[in-house]
Parts: C-alpha cells; sequence; structure tokens
C-alpha cells in the first residue's frame, strides 16, 4: 500500500494506492488533519511533496517502512531538461509523471489550473520540456481590484457570460474568458509544434474551464496524486 502526500499552496490532498489504483483520497485544510489520518492509516511507502510546509515534518505522522520526499535529487521516470531543476515546483514534476502514466508513448500537455496555471510537457520520449507559469484565475480577480482605485473584488460566477452588463459581470467575462483564450492559445501552439497531442487539465479551477475549451481535454483532478504515485513505485522498484 502506498501513500502520496501533495502540500499546496491551499490545501494538502493525500492518496492512497493499492499498486496503480487510487482507492481512497482526502483533501485536507491543516497538518493536523493530515497528521490523524497517517496515523491512523497503514502503508509500506510513503512519497510527499510539499511547495508549503516541511516535507520531513508530514513524514513524520507515518509508520510507513520506506519513506521518500520529493525534491531535484530524487530520481524520476522522466528525462528532466528543465536546467533549474532545484527551482522546478514538485507539482509541476508530478502533474507531467501523472500525463506520463495516463498517455505512454504520446506528446502530452498539462495544464494545471490552480493558485497559478502551469502549463508544461513531456514528450512521447519520456523528455521533460519545461513549460510556462501564469497567474491563477482568482489571483487575476485580485490584481484588477488591488491595482485599480474603484473596481471591486468579484469572485468566480457559476455562468460566464461573453458580454458583462454591469461592472461585476465585465470583470468576470474579462478574466474568466481571457484564461480560456490563453489556453486555448498554449494548446494550439503545442499543437503546431508536436502534431500528435494530449492535453490534460487538472487543478481546483479545471472545472470553470474543462467545458468551454474547444480543444480536446482530458479532465483528471487527481493527477498530481497519480504522478506522485509513479514516482514512488518507481523508487520503491530501484
Amino acid at each position: 500500500m502506498n501513500i502520496v502526500v501533495d502540500n499546496g499552496n491551499t490545501s494538502t490532498k493525500v492518496g492512497i494506492f493499492d499498486g496503480d489504483n487510487l482507492v481512497d483520497h482526502r483533501v485536507f485544510h491543516s497538518l493536523a488533519e493530515v497528521k490523524d489520518l497517517l496515523e491512523a492509516t497503514e502503508a509500506d511507502n510513503i512519497l510527499v511533496g510539499s511547495v508549503r510546509h516541511d516535507p520531513a515534518e508530514i513524514l513524520s505522522f507515518s509508520t510507513a517502512t520506506r519513506k521518500f520526499v520529493l525534491d531535484h535529487r530524487l530520481p524520476l521516470p522522466i528525462q528532466n531538461h528543465y536546467k533549474t531543476p532545484e527551482t522546478l515546483g514538485v507539482d509541476r514534476v508530478a502533474g507531467v509523471c501523472g500525463g506520463l502514466q495516463l498517455f505512454p508513448g504520446f506528446n502530452t500537455l498539462v495544464i494545471d489550473a490552480g493558485t497559478c496555471v502551469t502549463y508544461d510537457l513531456i514528450d512521447a520520449e519520456r523528455n521533460y520540456r519545461g513549460g510556462a507559469i501564469s497567474p491563477g484565475l482568482r489571483m487575476r480577480f485580485r490584481a484588477v481590484h488591488e491595482f485599480t482605485a474603484r473596481l471591486p473584488l468579484v469572485g468566480v460566477p457559476d455562468t460566464i457570460s461573453l458580454w458583462g452588463d454591469t461592472t461585476e459581470t465585465s470583470i468576470q467575462s474579462g478574466v474568466c474568458y481571457g484564461m480560456i483564450a490563453e489556453m486555448e492559445g498554449i494548446i494550439s501552439a503545442h499543437q503546431q509544434e508536436f502534431g500528435n497531442l494530449k492535453t490534460v487539465l487538472t487543478g481546483g479551477d479545471a472545472p470553470t474551464f474543462e467545458n468551454r475549451l474547444k480543444a480536446s481535454i482530458f479532465a483528471s483532478p487527481n493527477l498530481v496524486l497519480i504522478g506522485l504515485n509513479s514516482i514512488l513505485n518507481y523508487n520503491v522498484k530501484r
């Protein structure tokens, strides 16, 4: 049994795997909740990927036999061509490894719509080429409000109108359709460059966009957990 922990900027996701099969997953907003689950769960192996808390602290909660931290020194099932691997977010690494797990032998673009939006490309030969980072949905709403004198802070709408008929709906339209245009433009550029391309969409804001993108995409809400587990299995078998 494997446990993988994705300690992100806004929440912590924990996945429990039997081999390659995700049998349970939880989302937490405090380390105390993570601690309670890990202490109560028997596992053979655990891997922690963290962009927020000390991964050693999270590992200490588990009684698993083999413990791993995802950082730039851990062996990966991909060839990493990033020039500064020590600065590469572990969530991005896990995302492309998840893309590889879902679509081995394909050029795959992974879009993670979270606090920031990240775009990462792994090619058919398992080469991680790099990617791009842009502001996330709520970051854009905050920027519109904080960098102007009178525009309000608005939230994500249930429905997105192409034309806003109030200031609030105009901001919502501009931000949301701006992100849609950005995603479609980046997908199109990668399709022109790589041809036979799979696109995977994940992240907390993915549901806002998955049915609005014209490009063919595969939505995978647990992609990072899948990628973390593939990295864990790769290291356990070494």
